[in-house]
């Protein structure tokens, strides 16, 4: 159930996306000094690439690489731009999720914890009330022994007459 969600929200969450980060390309190409800051982002991000890329295949890693056109560069440095705004959104959706996700465990165990304790205090309500009824217990027993046999059997004998008399209506 919840995977078919996330898949929904994800797609929404680039389809609204892509416009801001189309505008945000197109806008990161039209400033003299951002344009100059994105092209050495984007120089630098090719060389690194370039290297990593070389190593992975087993080539000389210390041949000169050339350097992107300005086109070029300002283009691969618009799309990392688009990127890095749809990855950042992404990223903070992830976050406030998890933390939502955190705060709804917080009171569902806190709700638990609740349990337990009433639990716990209606079980320290039972012994007090079992330990009460044992000692009204004992209490019945030592009157009952100072009474002697004779006073068990009045006693149930009190008992026995009024269990009859409400049976056997006159």
């Amino acid at each position: 159930m919840i995977l078919p969600v996330v898949k929904l929200g994800t797609l929404v969450l680039k389809t609204v996306c892509k416009p801001i980060a189309g505008r945000l390309k197109k806008e990161a190409g039209l400033h003299p000094k951002f344009r100059r800051l994105i092209v050495n982002v984007a120089q630098a991000n090719h060389r690194i690439t370039t290297n990593i890329q070389r190593r992975i295949y087993g080539h000389s890693t210390n041949v000169e690489i050339r350097p992107l056109d300005e086109e070029k560069a300002v283009q691969a440095a618009s799309d990392l731009i688009g990127e890095f705004f749809v990855f950042s959104v992404a990223g903070v959706a992830l976050i406030f999720e998890v933390q939502r996700s955190a705060r709804s465990e917080a009171r569902k165990e806190e709700i638990r914890r609740q349990e337990i304790e009433a639990m716990k205090q209606k079980e320290e309500d039972l012994m007090r009330d079992l330990e009460q009824l044992k000692q009204k217990l004992n209490e019945i027993e030592h009157l009952a022994k100072g009474r002697g046999l004779s006073g068990i059997i009045s006693f149930r004998h009190d008992q026995a007459p009024e269990s009859s008399k409400s049976a056997n209506p006159a």
